[in-house]
Order: C-alpha cells, then structure tokens, then sequence
C-alpha cells in the first residue's frame, strides 16, 4: 500500500503502519522472500515487525487483516463494538476476491518463493481496490 500511495502521490494523505497479530516476530526485519519478491516490483519493504496494539484502535480508522483467524484475534483485543468495526480482511477490497467468496490471504511462510509472489499479486489487488474505495468515499 505505501508503494501504490508514494506512486499515487499520497502519502501525505494516508497513514499506514504493518502489525502481526502474535510477537513471534517483533523488531525483526521483513521476510528475506517478501522482500526480494516485492524487490522485482520496485517496491522496497522496510521496519521491523511489531503486535497489534490497543492503541491501534485508536490510531487508525481501518485495521486490515489477511485471513478470517487474524481477523478473529485482532477483533477480540477491540475495547468496543465501534472499534471491532473497524477490523476487516484486506481482500474484502478486491471485489473478484468477493464475487469469488475467497478472502483470505495465505501465509507464504513455510513454502517457496513462489507463494510470495502469488500473495503479492493478492495485495495489490486489493491495495488497489482499497484505494477506489477511499476515494469514492472522498477521504483521499
């Protein structure tokens, strides 16, 4: 998403922060395949991995997630039902995703490069999708 807002020309616009539902990976880099994979795009992964934090709910107006599980964990660290509102899976955006009926993003971890690249593709499609909405709705 930062790479489609820097092209975009809104970064200025939009706040974005990346957070895990659990602290297996916290202060470490992006994934060395993540990063090679998103390399050949031309966009450049970077920060250290850090939990969700209560105060994300309060931070952000959209809290997005890959799968129905992160979904279910992030929502139950919710104060209330205005902020478990504002938890939702990322491919909700991609509207093939929906007519589909296939939300979830699958964890590239345990396999090749290859699902990398395919999580990428699922990404950005929904970044886009993201994007078209923001704008229809005129916060961008």
């Amino acid at each position: 998403m930062a790479h489609l807002l820097e092209r975009e020309g809104l970064t200025d616009r939009i706040t974005i922060d990346s957070a895990g539902t659990g602290a297996w990976h916290a202060g470490s880099a992006p994934d060395e395949r993540a990063t090679s994979a998103a390399a050949t795009r031309g966009i450049t992964l970077s920060g250290c991995a850090r939990q969700v934090r209560p105060s994300d709910f309060h931070d952000f107006d959209l809290l997005l997630c890959a799968d129905a599980d992160n979904v279910r964990d992030v929502r139950a660290l919710a104060p209330d039902r205005s902020a478990r509102d504002k938890v939702r899976r990322l491919r909700e955006f991609d509207r093939d995703a929906v007519q589909a009926g296939d939300l979830d993003i699958p964890d590239p971890y345990y396999g090749g490069a290859r699902g990398f690249e395919d999580v990428l593709d699922l990404v950005e499609r929904a970044c886009e999708g993201l994007l078209d909405d923001l704008r229809a709705d005129g916060r961008v």
